[in-house]
């Protein structure tokens, strides 16, 4: 026999797989609010994650509430230093030389003649300064 899907089936169907999915991604999230933030001890951490393994639905609706205001801080902090990693990563990578690199060239253009001391001086002071 044969089964067949009207609209309200496959409706349903598609509902419920879109909140399963959303409740998976809010596992995840909580989770790694949990294990991200600085003010929960080991033990506090491990009581959340008992919690809401046992009872997922509570444990998650109890923990939005009692901690949900939080959660948008350290997001935003957690996101700051990652803004704050890439760019140092990227002045350090962009900037291609090093600080003894960069003396080594003007050491090897003053000693050729294509700068004159005050011009070295400068360059120097430049390097050294940062």
């Amino acid at each position: 026999m044969l089964a067949e899907f009207g609209t309200g089936q496959v409706f349903w169907s598609f509902l419920w797989f879109f909140i399963f999915i959303i409740w998976i991604y809010l596992l995840i999230f909580i989770f790694s609010d949990i294990f991200r933030s600085d003010d929960l001890s080991g033990w506090g951490k491990a009581l959340w994650s008992i919690f809401i393994i046992l009872l997922p639905y509570l444990g998650i609706f109890v923990y939005l509430i009692a901690r949900g205001g939080k959660m948008a801080e350290r997001q935003a902090k957690h996101m700051q230093a990652q803004q704050a990693a890439m760019d140092s990563y990227i002045r350090d990578t962009a900037s291609g030389t090093s600080d003894a690199e960069q003396l080594a060239k003007l050491a090897d253009l003053h000693s050729t003649g294509k700068l004159n001391d005050a011009e070295y001086a400068t360059a120097k002071a430049k390097v050294l300064q940062g």
